[in-house]
């Protein structure tokens, strides 16, 4: 029998319900007392006419406001509730006394030692687990909760060593004991995988609360699912790879390779000999190798600055593109080519093929779907967003609790222009939580070039006249509004200015239907 009662904050309240139990002659098993001031009593089944009398002398005590049966006492539903968690768990584990003898263990560790529990039970710690000493670490003065790589029947574990603490008269927290959690590394590699594996959804690591970001990415899910070469448009420090990456786990190729080659980096056939792949004896190499268009096979090759691709890499890319196979250096086998490509660039791809830099028949072929990823300075409302997941990572990466940001350096991210985006408020971030020596993180702490929110636009690499300056800024104003007003009547009306000069500048800019996708 259990029963629950419920009452009032008084003094000497228990006494009086265990005088009515000695006075009927009931062995008490045990009684609690939660937070809430609720008294619960169990004691061996009685006789059911003891226990009519029974209950209406507790409520007649002063303070009782009522008294009803219960199933269970709060320790044993937490007991349970533990013992259900702890043979549920597919790894070993163990809990032990301040001395390392072993009091509690789940179905994996019997599982694993293929002895009796009761055999395991009271013996010593130190003799399973090899290649630390866990004795040591008890009998410190503050253990703390910590990691090991250890030797558990001749296989190597993770250790999870976790203190049991439990308060003294005086509040002080004093060493109870420890559960120690064992990890092998088949399970740390399968759980690894899973971790690793592309989420539901695969753009759920990329931040938009602003309306600009909701756009990029109600856009890039429905992009995503075609098949056709995608080419990012966006600052440095956007996130152009990342949203590349998050386009590929959402796709049909989802399943396959996804691998990057950076196209201004290296030399001309070193950048040919890595995207196509080289036959053996070609160019005096010993051996063959297999290049990136061949590994990403059925996957997504992803050309990160596209715009800095050597005219020669562009013909032989679009001859690729045209025909649907190619062709290892040095060798005659034709290889065929079924590789998504996604194209990033910070560069004005209009600009270049005016300049004869960029061939206008390749930027039409891998200009099939586009995105254009807006600069931070036109997201502010995701810089607190964006901050917040960057303390909270890099503060996990150093083992220390997040600090908490103040008003004054939130107001400050929030203003701050970004010329170098989200990579620069990432790496900023780091290195003010990384040298941090407090909780909170201060305007000061985050070190930042001086630079000015109202000149914002201007390039970093600004090096022309002001008038070069006026024209590129025009031009990009222009840029962003001719999807939205495509005829230069609408676009003029917009702008302030006659339909003739805004006809012209459109012409010298470059800005067509061709150019510019229309959406």
């Amino acid at each position: 029998m259990r029963l629950e009662v419920n009452c009032q904050d008084r003094l000497g309240i228990a006494q009086d319900v265990l005088d009515i139990l000695v006075e009927h002659e009931i062995d008490l098993r045990g009684i609690e007392i939660d937070e809430l001031g609720k008294i619960f009593l169990n004691f061996p089944n009685i006789e059911f006419a003891d226990f009519q009398h029974l209950m209406p002398k507790i409520r007649k005590i002063e303070g009782i406001e009522d008294v009803k049966t219960t199933p269970f006492m709060p320790i044993e539903r937490e007991q349970y509730q533990l013992k259900a968690l702890l043979q549920t768990l597919p790894d070993p584990v163990f809990s032990v006394d301040t001395k390392g003898k072993i009091i509690l263990i789940n179905d994996a560790v019997v599982s694993s030692l293929e002895v009796p529990k009761n055999d395991i039970i009271g013996s010593d710690i130190a003799e399973l687990l090899k290649g630390f000493n866990v004795i040591r670490w008890l009998e410190a003065k503050n253990p703390q909760a910590q990691a090991q790589r250890i030797r558990f029947l001749e296989q190597d574990y993770l250790l999870d060593m976790l203190p049991v603490m439990v308060p003294d008269s005086d509040g002080a927290d004093i060493l109870a004991g420890a559960v120690f959690m064992l990890k092998s590394e088949l399970r740390l590699g399968q759980q690894l995988t899973v971790f690793h594996k592309a989420s539901v959804d695969s753009f759920i690591s990329i931040q938009a609360d602003s309306k600009a970001m909701k756009n990029v990415v109600k856009e890039a899910k429905r992009i995503a699912e075609l098949d056709g070469p995608i080419i990012i448009f966006g600052e440095t420090g956007t996130g152009k790879k990342i949203l590349a990456k998050a386009c590929h786990e959402a796709s049909r190729r989802n399943e396959e390779a996804f691998l990057s080659l950076n196209c201004g980096s290296l030399w001309d056939d070193f950048t040919e000999a890595e995207l196509f792949g080289h036959a053996s004896g070609a160019d005096g190499q010993a051996g063959s190798k297999v290049g990136l268009l061949e590994q990403a096979q059925g996957g997504t090759l992803l050309l990160d600055e596209v715009g800095d691709m050597s005219e020669q890499l562009q013909v032989k890319l679009l001859r690729v593109l045209q025909k649907g196979s190619y062709q290892r250096m040095g060798g005659g086998e034709e290889l065929q080519f079924d590789v998504r490509l996604i194209c990033t660039t910070q560069k004005d791809l209009g600009k270049l093929m005016q300049e004869g830099q960029f061939r206008e028949d390749l930027f039409y072929r891998i200009n099939m779907l586009s995105l254009v990823l807006p600069p931070l300075r036109e997201r502010k409302s995701d810089v607190v967003a964006l901050a917040e997941r960057f303390v909270k990572q890099h503060s996990v990466k150093l083992g220390r609790k997040a600090p908490k940001m103040t008003k004054a350096c939130l107001d400050y991210l929030q203003t701050y222009p970004w010329p170098g985006n989200v990579r620069q408020l990432e790496n900023a971030l780091y290195r003010a939580v990384s040298l941090l020596e407090g909780t909170e993180l201060e305007k000061e702490h985050i070190q930042l070039p001086s630079c000015s929110a109202t000149l914002s636009f201007v390039s970093e690499e600004f090096a022309g006249s002001l008038d070069d300056e006026v024209k590129r800024f025009e031009k990009d104003i222009l840029m962003r509004l001719y999807p939205s007003y495509p005829s230069t009547r609408q676009l003029a009306k917009k702008l302030g200015l006659s339909h003739t000069a805004i006809a012209n500048k459109l012409r010298d800019y470059g800005i067509n239907k061709k150019t510019v996708k229309i959406v």
